[in-house]
């Protein structure tokens, strides 16, 4: 602490040299309990996109498997597929929220976020993540549901909103 103000150093990882989205855990609060960054900051010129609760549905609706890994595996596939529709990828999340249908669903979850985030974030650096557990989800079968949140920069967003390649993903939808 210098004059009382606390100063803190952020070091962007590798894959957020490119966003400048800055990912950082400060001191005063207890480290990370697991994959997660307790504070993300998305620069100005960058548009924020909302994912809406994904499910580990395959292409063609069906459940890609009945547990929570197998499903988890397939949600996280399905924010990727929707992130590069956005002209963005993992990099780019600033937010994930997680909600379990049931605590035995944890372990499973887990399992899959760390295969996931091995790839995506080998250095660290993870997007704000917090994790709900409920009583259910829409349907029995059903085990996760994960939501999330990216910054992309602005030039992107609005490239791909002008562009063909946003009509053809619409087309394709």
């Amino acid at each position: 602490m210098i004059d009382g103000i606390l100063r803190v150093t952020v070091h962007p990882t590798p894959a957020e040299e490119g966003t400048m989205i800055r990912r950082w855990n400060p001191p005063g609060v207890a480290p990370p309990v697991a994959q997660y960054s307790h504070l993300v900051s998305v620069p100005a010129g960058h548009d924020l996109i909302m994912i809406a609760g994904q499910f580990g549905l395959l292409p063609d609706g069906t459940l890609a498997g009945p547990d929570a890994q197998t499903q988890s595996l397939q949600i996280y596939a399905n924010i990727e597929t929707l992130l590069r529709s956005a002209g963005a990828g993992p990099e780019h999340l600033v937010r994930l929220f997680t909600m379990l249908a049931g605590a035995e669903h944890l372990e499973g979850s887990r399992l899959a976020r760390h295969q996931t985030f091995a790839r995506w974030y080998p250095n660290g650096g993870y997007p704000t993540n917090s994790i709900a557990v409920l009583a259910g989800l829409s349907t029995p079968e059903l085990t996760v549901q994960i939501d999330g949140m990216a910054a992309v920069p602005a030039r992107v967003a609005t490239e791909l909103a002008d562009g063909d390649l946003m009509h053809e993903i619409m087309e394709a939808v």
